[in-house]
């Protein structure tokens, strides 16, 4: 694991701050378990662990609805349950507390970009229902930048848009991954944890929390 460029000095303070989309900011995870024929947890979450663990392994951008469809195939699930998924997208919720950190934090003068795992289309569409009309500076889909999180050029081309280094940034995690992904970056962490998820490798979080307002305390 690398290490960060610089001190863990409680002084210091990003000038732009990057968020994991469909899991630090949106509940994609009721979307994913109403998706499936029996709308339940059970079936939701063995699904999505495939789809991530598809996504994580791509590196390199295929189409986002492919590796939706290939990972519900692989647990048994029907074609349905990827077109219920993409045909529904635009019913994805943000976490309750999400419109208010968002705001708080351009309110302080933060600068605020995403960083997403997604088709460009189904992106912005999900950074949309995250937050009000112009609340992101960058949104950067896998799609665009042709690579998958965790590959280090997903979170480069977001610190490129936002014109910043890593040692100006603070990323948002979603998921274990991710806390890796930015982490080997450089990029200071903190970990959006809503869900439970378990830690992977050796890369710690700054901070973890159970809600977003909880993650990113000390920045609020």
């Amino acid at each position: 694991m690398s290490t960060s460029p610089y001190s863990q000095s409680s002084e210091w303070k990003p000038k732009v701050i990057i968020f994991d989309l469909l899991t630090a900011l949106l509940d994609s995870w009721t979307l994913w378990d109403a998706s499936t024929p029996t709308g339940t947890a059970e079936e939701g979450r063995k699904w999505r662990k495939r789809y991530l663990e598809l996504t994580f392994g791509a590196g390199v951008y295929v189409p986002y609805a492919d590796l939706v469809q290939e990972s519900a195939r692989q647990v048994n699930l029907p074609d349905s349950a990827a077109a219920n998924l993409l045909r529904d997208w635009e019913s994805i919720q943000p976490w309750p507390e999400a419109g208010a950190v968002l705001q708080g934090l351009k309110a302080l003068g933060y600068r605020l970009g995403v960083v997403t795992n997604c088709s460009k289309t189904l992106g912005h569409v999900a950074a949309a229902r995250a937050g009000s009309e112009g609340v992101f500076d960058v949104v950067v889909t896998a799609e665009e930048s042709e690579f998958y999180k965790p590959a280090k050029e997903a979170y480069r081309a977001a610190l490129v848009a936002m014109g910043v280094g890593v040692e100006d940034a603070l990323f948002v995690a979603g998921s274990a991954g991710d806390v890796e992904g930015a982490t080997e970056v450089g990029m200071k962490v903190v970990w959006h944890n809503r869900v439970g998820l378990d830690r992977k490798g050796e890369a710690v979080p700054l901070r973890e929390g159970g809600r977003l307002d909880d993650a990113l305390r000390g920045f609020l």
